[in-house]
């Protein structure tokens, strides 16, 4: 087999790895690989082409990891459930620390249990924090009213 040849499969097999995980990484030694396949025919030590291949896997992925971290670490948008944790919801039946409850978020309605550090009733058509969901239940707690400065 030709050493062009191997860089070539070595490239490939970098490629299908690249493909196979997460990460941004084995695509830059694929790279590597493939600039080492061209400087192999012109370059017959063997020795020669695996420090090309070693140097350019190293100067890629030194310049390039950064650049790349940057734009795949974008703000991630919370959907589908997760996106009512701390919003606030309306009661729809009491709430005890002993009987679920229902609430209404979002359009939703959710069956609704007391976090454990509160042990009151709340009643319909309070206000309440949601704290965090629990399978198919919100944990809550009320939402402290915030006393305003009388109007002198």
């Amino acid at each position: 087999m030709v050493a062009w040849q191997v860089w070539l499969i070595i490239a490939g097999i970098c490629l299908v790895i690249e493909i196979a995980t997460v990460g941004f990484l084995v695509f830059w030694f694929a790279v590597a690989a493939l600039i080492t396949c061209i400087f192999s025919l012109f370059i017959s030590s063997m020795l020669a082409q695996t420090a090309i291949f070693v140097v350019l896997s190293a100067i890629l992925v030194f310049l390039t990891r950064p650049f790349s971290e940057k734009i795949s670490r974008k703000d991630s948008v919370i959907t589908n459930a997760n996106s009512i944790i701390g919003k606030e919801a309306i009661v729809k039946k009491d709430i005890s620390p002993n009987n679920n409850g229902q609430v209404k978020v979002n359009g939703d309605t959710w069956t609704a249990t007391l976090s454990k550090d509160y042990n009151s009733t709340i009643p319909e058509g309070s206000s309440v924090k949601i704290l965090k969901i629990d399978g198919v239940k919100v944990i809550v707690e009320p939402v402290q009213i915030k006393e305003t400065e009388p109007i002198k």
